[in-house]
C-alpha cells in the first residue's frame, strides 16, 4: 500500500497482490485518516468483486460524520450497485473532482 499526502487529500494506492491483503493494511491505517480527505486508488490488476468494495462504506460512513471526503477509484465496476452517498468513480480526475465539489458544499453549509 502506497500512502501520498497531496494538496488537500491523502491518496492510497494498492500495491498489493490481493484484495483482502490491501483492504487489511488500509483498515490498520485508517485509524490515522479520518480527520483527512482520503482517495483510495485501487489498481485494476487487484480484482475485486462489489461485496469487497463494499467494505469500504463503514469508512466513508466515517468520514462523512467527520466532515471530510472519501472516495474509491476503480475502474471495473458498476457505480450504480452501490448507495448513491457512496463516492466511487473510475478515474483518479473524478475522484479529484468529487473532493473538489463536497469542498464547496461544505464551504457554503451544505
Amino acid at each position: 500500500m502506497k500512502t501520498e499526502y497531496k494538496e488537500g487529500y491523502v491518496l492510497i494506492s494498492s500495491e498489493e497482490n490481493s484484495f483482502s491483503e490491501f483492504y487489511n493494511l488500509f483498515a490498520d491505517k485508517h485509524v490515522e485518516l479520518t480527520e483527512n480527505n482520503v482517495i483510495i486508488n485501487i489498481s485494476s490488476n487487484l480484482l475485486a468483486n462489489e461485496e469487497e468494495i463494499s467494505l469500504f462504506l463503514e469508512s466513508a460512513d466515517i468520514h462523512q460524520e467527520s466532515g471530510t471526503t472519501f472516495v474509491v477509484v476503480y475502474q471495473n465496476v458498476d457505480v450504480d450497485n452501490f448507495p448513491e452517498t457512496f463516492n466511487i468513480v473510475p478515474t483518479l480526475q473524478e475522484a479529484e473532482d468529487v473532493l473538489e465539489m463536497e469542498n464547496i458544499q461544505r464551504d457554503l453549509g451544505f
